[in-house]
């Protein structure tokens, strides 16, 4: 695969699983240098972490990209955050936006989605790619 992603807690089960270690930035590392049949192309490894910083593994160096905050009470539901960020990040990557442009965009997807109840779109889409 030539993009990996996972949340805080899958990525501590795989690094623990597969003798990895316990530094999600150090499995982040090794999986992006696990060997893949395209090696013309890095492998990408996104871990994202909640409200806390998502973590992106390519070429040997890993980069945090901080989540904004958002308050307690905006808060209304975390079903389908994850997938959220991922259709975020890859719709930004099919516009062959660069890394970090992804990452703001499913930070953006998912910070939508969390402020809905269930996975529900009570209005149209305003990010811009």
């Amino acid at each position: 695969a030539d993009y990996v992603f996972c949340n805080e807690s899958e990525a501590a089960a795989y690094g623990k699983k597969h003798g990895l270690g316990d530094d999600l930035k150090e499995v982040a590392l090794k999986i992006a240098a696990s060997p893949k049949k395209n090696s013309a192309k890095p492998r990408t490894v996104i871990f994202t972490q909640g409200s806390e910083s998502t973590l992106v593994a390519c070429d040997g160096k890993v980069v945090e990209y901080a989540v904004e905050s958002l308050a307690k009470e905006q808060l209304v539901d975390t079903n389908g955050a994850g997938d959220a960020f991922v259709g975020g990040f890859l719709a930004s990557l099919l516009a062959e936006k660069e890394v970090g442009t992804c990452v703001e965009a499913g930070h953006w997807a998912a910070r939508f989605i969390i402020q809905q109840s269930g996975c529900t779109l009570t209005k149209a889409c305003e990010y811009k790619l």
